[in-house]
């Protein structure tokens, strides 16, 4: 039974940076895709990164791409989002996700994931 429990959530200006972290526990398999996701009131669920714990490759949304920066701590555990360059736009509920890897890699489809964080918000003006 994967758990897990996201902080780092802020509100920050135009321009600035945040990190966000997401512990996870009771993943016991080697191969498993690990993403980020946000949600704004009225939208529908994004997905924002991910990352496949066999190699590490990761993905990215277009509307991130150069300014976030998704990476694992396998020692502690732990899930980043590293975000630059943040705009207004950026604002939403983040949250982490978990899904044991069915193929040879991962997307950012929510659909393919089935643990879920209850997320940190992040506020950008």
């Amino acid at each position: 039974h994967v758990q897990l429990v996201e902080s780092g959530g802020d509100s920050v200006q135009a321009g600035g940076s945040l990190r966000l972290s997401c512990v996870a526990s009771g993943v016991t398999k080697s191969r498993y895709c690990l993403g980020w996701f946000r949600q704004s009131p009225g939208k529908q669920r994004e997905g924002v990164a991910a990352l496949f714990t066999d190699g590490g490759r990761t993905y990215y949304a277009d509307s991130v791409k150069g300014r976030f920066t998704i990476s694992v701590d396998n020692a502690k555990n732990t899930l980043y989002l590293q975000m630059n360059s943040l705009k207004p736009e950026d604002t939403a509920m983040y949250v982490c996700a978990a899904a044991v890897a069915r193929g040879g890699g991962c997307n950012v489809q929510p659909s393919q994931y089935n643990a879920w964080g209850q997320g940190t918000q992040v506020t950008v003006s």
